[in-house]
């Protein structure tokens, strides 16, 4: 891919003080990147809290960074209390949400047939939903972890077809390797983007050729560049580094 796409996930941290301060530093700091790049910078999200993204729009709606949410609802609308819509994002100006990460799966019990739901709705609601994809350490190390992938893909495949990824983007996620200060080697992280690029491909000759596929797991500034120099990887879905403007900007100016 000519643009990495980095995105970050700020999980539930933030308050509406602390949040101005790190939104106007990546703003300008993307900004300065930008500028510096000659239009040929990476592509930055972020996806914040549901209470914050009014106050991320307003930070950034004139700029050139894209903003999103951690979740959405499979249902469009009715009596789902306590949930968001896709339509209540798009109001927000929201362009991107993420669907299936490894926290949503193991404590809220999410099955792929609900994540496969969610990225439908997303689609819906003219949002690009970031399919997160990714094993356990003990299916990793059961040698399974490629079934898992498959099985993930597949389930949001057999629901929505292949073309649905035309507009949606992969981040691959060992379960293993978030929060944890543990990363996946380059060569592991690569091995596992081909096999995801290749199931995607099988379906449709250029759909793997297109696909933005991203790793995510304790992606820091000393081994960014390394990870985005693999020929499968097009970006980073970043967590706790997006939390502090200097780490999380040394990661997009490696991208």
């Amino acid at each position: 891919m000519c643009n990495k796409l980095v995105v970050a996930n700020w999980k539930m941290h933030g308050r509406l003080a602390t949040n101005s301060g790190l939104l106007d530093a990546i703003r300008s700091g993307v900004s300065a990147q930008t500028g510096a790049a000659r239009g040929v910078a990476s592509r930055v999200v972020l996806c914040v809290p549901y209470p914050y993204l009014a106050q991320t729009r307003q930070s950034l709606e004139d700029s050139s960074v894209a903003w999103g949410a951690q979740n959405i609802s499979e249902h469009d609308q009715g009596a789902w209390t306590g949930e968001v819509s896709g339509s209540m994002l798009a109001d927000f100006g929201c362009r991107y949400v993420l669907v299936g990460h490894s926290e949503r799966r193991a404590f809220f019990a999410e099955t792929d047939a609900i994540i496969a739901a969610k990225f439908a709705a997303a689609q819906r609601a003219g949002l690009i939903p970031i399919l997160c994809v990714g094993e356990t350490l003990a299916e990793r190390e059961a040698g399974v972890t490629h079934d898992v992938i498959t099985r993930q893909l597949d389930a949001v495949l057999a629901s929505n077809g292949s073309a649905a990824f035309a507009q949606a983007v992969v981040a691959y996620e060992p379960v293993w390797a978030i929060g944890t200060g543990q990363t996946a080697t380059p060569d592991q992280a690569q091995e596992v983007h081909a096999a995801i690029r290749g199931r995607l491909a099988r379906e449709s000759a250029g759909l793997g050729d297109h696909l933005q596929i991203l790793y995510g797991g304790s992606v820091k500034p000393g081994n960014a560049a390394e990870i985005f120099s693999q020929p499968d990887i097009d970006g980073g879905l970043i967590g706790g580094a997006s939390l502090v403007a200097a780490d999380f900007l040394a990661i997009c100016a490696a991208a």
